[in-house]
Formats: structure tokens, sequence, C-alpha cells
């Protein structure tokens, strides 16, 4: 059976685990004051929410340590699958599928919404089933290669030469997945 994840409540408010009350404090306003809905520029009813639950669990130091423990354990599980996935023999063709796969998330996001065509990393996590640690070098690669971009939130979207690139490969990421699928 598997263990429901909890929400990086850090990532979330963009702080570090070892962030001070004051810190947190600090950050949450400035995070409020952007997304609350009343904020006609940037509100966002469902960021807003996410914000204050975050908050309201690392403000309070009982609740805190009580989700660091269960951050901490995650956490730990999710380097354990880094590292044992690190020993695959086909590690590049997985990383260029997966690459692939980043872009197309981002894509479609881009052609469903052109008015907001970003994505948070932990939407990423969440869409593409992996966790952040198997994340972080293929946005670092595709960020230095000018395939994605970040706007002033850290969010991530596309950029036309990420488009160019995602279709001039679109075949070969769908081909090697067919195979793939179509196993018993």
């Amino acid at each position: 059976m598997a263990e429901k994840r909890t929400q990086d409540y850090y990532e979330v408010l963009q702080v570090n685990p070892n962030a001070e009350p004051d810190t947190i404090h600090r950050v949450y306003r400035l995070l409020a004051q952007r997304f609350h809905p009343d904020n006609a520029a940037t509100g966002s009813d469902a960021r807003f929410r996410e914000l204050h639950q975050a908050y309201t669990v690392l403000s309070d130091p009982e609740q805190r340590a009580r989700y660091d423990v269960v951050y901490q354990q995650q956490r730990h599980e999710r380097w354990r699958l880094v590292t044992a996935g690190a020993q695959s023999e086909d590690d590049f063709s997985v990383e260029q599928m997966f690459r692939l796969t980043l872009l197309e998330a981002l894509y479609t996001r881009r052609r469903m919404d052109p008015g907001s065509p970003t994505l948070f990393f932990s939407e990423l996590e969440g869409m593409l089933g992996r966790p952040r640690e198997h994340l972080e070098f293929t946005v670092w690669y595709l960020l230095q290669k000018k395939f994605v971009s970040r706007d002033d939130s850290s969010r991530l979207m596309i950029t036309a030469d990420g488009v160019d690139y995602l279709e001039q490969n679109y075949r070969t990421n769908l081909q090697r997945r067919l195979p793939a699928a179509s196993n018993p």
C-alpha cells in the first residue's frame, strides 16, 4: 500500500527547512499579499490556501515538530530512490526521454492556458510522479539550454527554443514510450 506524501510546506513558502519563525512569518506575509484573491494582478485562491496551510503548520512549534518528522522521513526515502535509480544501465536514454516528457507537460500547459503558461516545481512533481531530486538535474539542463525559463515566482515555462526542440524530437520520445506501454 502506497503511503500518501505530505505536501512540502517549505517549498510552498519558499523557505529553507532551517528557517527561523521570523523568516517564515516575513515570507508568508509577502507571498500572502501577492497571492491573496483580492489582488487582481497576481491573486490565486488555490495558491493562497496552500500558503495559509503551510504557514499554519510551520508557524506553530508543535505542529512544525510533528510535520518535520514526516518531512525528514520522506526526504530520506526520496534520496534512497535517487541513489538506487542512479545505477540504471540506460540512464542517458531515460533522462533524454524524461526531458522530453517534462517539455511536453510545459508545452501542453502553454497551449491550454496561454494566459498562465507556468507550472510550479511541486506541480511538475505531482504530474510526472517523480520526486524533486529526480527533477533537479533535468530542470537545470533545460534551463541551461534555454528550453525552459523561470518567471518571478520561480515557476517554469517552455520557451520558443523548447517548443522547437520538443517538436523536432517528439516522435523519438513517442517511439521510446510505445514499446514499453504495449508490453503485457
